[in-house]
């Protein structure tokens, strides 16, 4: 099987690693990739915002399958572009990409499916936005109602913050805080059937402890052996399948990555947010541990045919993903700093170097954006895996970098949530 990731950053780096490892993938191909993708795929210079170029370059290497990593392209309708020209795609079209292109669309679906998740409120000016916070109090949750990488969020007791963020954008969703731990769901679609991966937890605030403003997340873990048994199930009974079922009676079947992200409240598992796309970092460790072939799973879902390949499994122990961030972040982003130790870790079969936003240069590998790399062990269990994973962050220098150092810490259940509002 030849197969073509589309994106640049961890999340694809994280992607073609376990399809360069799945025995039936014989090529691994990436547009545009990173240096650290380049390593394992053939990189092809292509703008993957350009759905005709993406399928032209599908149709010219032959690919039997097409993974649309990022959710900007999934958005501007690359998947259909490539299922157009007669290609297998793993991620949603247009249409279904909306589930996270929009949190108004996305919390009608959930409105209309049923699906457990926080009351809210859409707001287009500031008398809505005001009335909107006051009538579900704080601390107050304010979403960007259009795609903002990760960033789009605030959650804060401090009422003109909560108005400032919304007066930055068009529109935002106004909802009620949900109390209790975050985790994230990712669940493989064909339009009916959802296969779940492992639960794993992101740690969003860019301070230790849940402090400071959200990034697109500074590391990851899983599994999550404080969740109650039983969990995974009701999310895809009362979530996942309402959810498939509502998006085709839209004429939207959803094929691709369904990302839940859930908080477990007192009252059960509520839905924050649907994403349309695995999510960076978070399943990075999920990835690590996966014993079933990546491919298989991947190519029958965009077949619409997941029921007849076994579920996923795997391993036993535990993964542990640390985000190092480059000086400003997240801001902005410091570039062209030399990136130094990388080499160090590549003989560790228990680690991996994941490139986002890496380049190369004349002095050789430097920083190219704001999440720069990360470092993902796996390990007999998480304190194991959260060991290898900071001693190879020690190995790796560069100007103003910054990471956290709780990522996996005691106790496993952190909310970043509350912690930022202390």
């Amino acid at each position: 099987m030849r197969v073509l990731v589309v994106g640049t950053g961890g999340r694809e780096h994280a992607l073609a690693l376990s399809l360069a490892r799945d025995p039936a993938v014989s090529e691994v191909h990436a547009a545009p990739g990173n240096p650290g993708i380049g390593a394992v795929a053939t990189l092809h210079d292509v703008d993957l915002m350009d759905g005709p170029a993406v399928a032209a370059l599908a149709t010219s290497l032959g690919a039997d399958l097409v993974v649309v990593g990022p959710e900007a392209p999934l958005v501007a309708g690359v998947a259909d572009a490539v299922t157009q020209a007669g290609i297998l795609c793993f991620g949603p079209s247009a249409a279904a990409a909306r589930l996270e292109g929009s949190k108004a669309f996305s919390k009608a679906v959930m409105a209309t499916a049923g699906v457990p998740t926080a009351g809210s409120r859409t707001c287009t000016n500031a008398e809505e936005t005001a009335a909107a916070l006051d009538a579900f109090g704080a601390p107050y949750v304010v979403k960007d109602d259009a795609l903002a990488a990760g960033k789009g969020v605030v959650v804060t007791n401090d009422r003109d913050e909560a108005l400032a963020h919304a007066a930055g954008c068009d529109r935002v969703v106004v909802e009620e805080f949900l109390d209790g731990p975050e985790f994230s769901l990712f669940v493989v679609c064909d339009g009916t059937v959802g296969r779940p991966l492992l639960p794993a937890q992101d740690f969003k605030r860019i301070f230790d402890g849940g402090r400071g403003p959200n990034t697109g997340g500074m590391g990851s873990y899983a599994p999550l052996t404080w969740l109650p048994d039983g969990i995974v199930d009701t999310v895809m009974e009362q979530v996942v399948a309402p959810t498939l079922a509502e998006m085709r009676r839209l004429e939207a079947p959803f094929v691709g990555c369904l990302y839940v992200g859930l908080a477990l409240t007192a009252a059960g598992p509520k839905v924050i947010e649907f994403n349309v796309r695995f999510g960076d970092p978070d399943i990075q460790p999920v990835l690590a541990l996966l014993g079933s072939p990546l491919g298989a799973l991947l190519h029958a879902a965009a077949q619409g045919d997941l029921a007849a390949v076994p579920p996923p499994t795997f391993a036993d122990g535990a993964a542990v993903t640390v985000v190092m961030a480059s000086a400003g972040y997240p801001e902005g982003s410091s570039t062209g700093d030399v990136v130094v130790g990388t080499e160090t870790l590549a003989a560790e079969t228990d680690v991996d170097v994941i490139h986002a936003g890496t380049a190369r240069s004349e002095a050789g590998l430097v920083t190219a954006g704001g999440r720069v790399l990360a470092v993902r062990a796996i390990g007999a269990d998480v304190a194991d895996a959260r060991a290898k994973a900071y001693e190879g962050i020690a190995s790796i220098s560069f100007p103003g970098a910054q990471w956290r150092r709780d990522i996996a810490a005691e106790p496993l259940g952190v909310m970043e949530g509350a912690a930022a509002l202390d």
